[in-house]
């Protein structure tokens, strides 16, 4: 049993799950949208829903997507086998992606489920470079729940976890960048300058490129959001090349960034930090899961609105009493075995 001093709370642990969902569930429905849509959506519809004046009854909010389908699944794989197995987990992402359960599949996750699915070990079955959509770093938070006192072990994990999709270092530093932004936040840590600089330790033997692009975050938050969206939807794209997303686009780099900017420019804040995340639009379920996995592992569970968590689902199952007892499960594991803190 881990000493009480080196607990995170559950609050903080419960509270990155619940908001990655819940930031997925909100932004779902303006995924490909330009700025001005989901700026009219945020305020027609979830900025009542909220304060609690809007009616969840008839909203479209509620289903979370594939970012936090497989961010659950690897969590509830951790939990299942004791540490992470990666012929599991990919057992797990082709049952998910077989029976037809995914919703907004990526093109490279689900090429490479195919591969699986067809006998391919998990070793050989990413999509390789230059493909480096965020479908690894849209599921990492949970490594960063179950890992944040084993830094080593943290940064395999998030990299094998992805190499399973993806095969582009950008990937794997995306991947570790989440995980080590949620451990960072579970801790205690908001201070811009300590913050990046933590997550840019574990990032730069990885990708110089994005760790060098996540040290500039402190010097952002002194811009105009509209100018900070613009150079983090850029970052580590060629010169003239047309991506064809408004907003931040899936691209692993820029999704990374403009969810880290989004909790850092308002860190005592949940709702602002995913609001930011979902305006700028483009892929908005994927920017506002990872701000609300980062989030919510600072702010905890009681900084998110019980109306709101009520209202999450997968297909009608998977809700906020299921998302919990996985939590439940995952935290008592990391209490009585220790296994995640020594």
């Amino acid at each position: 049993m881990l000493p009480t001093e080196q607990r995170i709370p559950f609050d903080r642990f419960s509270g990155c799950l619940l908001g990655q969902c819940l930031g997925d569930a909100l932004g779902h429905p303006v995924e490909g949208f330009p700025p001005y849509e989901c700026l009219d959506y945020l305020h027609q519809h979830v900025r009542p829903l909220w304060n609690g004046k809007g009616s969840t009854q008839t909203s479209r909010i509620g289903q979370y997507t594939d970012d936090s389908q497989l961010a659950r699944e690897l969590l509830e794989s951790i939990v299942a086998c004791g540490n992470f197995d990666p012929d599991d987990y990919a057992r797990r992402l082709v049952s998910l992606f077989t029976t037809n359960r995914v919703v907004g599949k990526g093109l490279a996750c689900d090429a490479a489920v195919r591969r699986l699915a067809g006998g391919v070990s998990w070793e050989e079955a990413g999509e390789p470079a230059p493909s480096a959509g965020n479908g690894t770093a849209m599921r990492a938070a949970p490594v960063g729940m179950m890992y944040h006192t084993r830094p080593t072990e943290m940064i395999r994990v998030a990299k094998e976890q992805g190499w399973i999709t993806h095969r582009d270092i950008r990937c794997d530093a995306g991947s570790v960048a989440v995980a080590a932004a949620v451990a960072l936040a579970l801790q205690g840590e908001n201070r811009p300058v300590e913050f990046v600089n933590g997550v840019a330790r574990h990032v730069m033997p990885i990708d110089t490129s994005l760790g060098e692009l996540i040290t500039q975050l402190p010097a952002m938050l002194e811009k105009d959001i509209r100018d900070v969206a613009d150079w983090a939807s850029r970052a580590g794209i060629e010169p003239g090349y047309p991506n064809g997303w408004p907003g931040i686009s899936p691209f692993v780099v820029g999704t990374v960034l403009w969810s880290m900017y989004c909790f850092l420019k308002t860190p005592d804040d949940y709702f602002a930090s995913v609001w930011e995340a979902i305006a700028v639009g483009g892929d908005a379920d994927t920017t506002a899961a990872i701000t609300g996995a980062i989030s919510g592992a600072y702010n905890g569970t009681t900084a998110l609105p019980q109306h709101l968590l009520g209202m999450l689902h997968d297909h009608g199952t998977w809700r906020q009493n299921d998302l919990q007892k996985l939590c439940s499960e995952a935290y008592q594991k990391y209490l009585r075995d220790g296994l995640y803190g020594k």
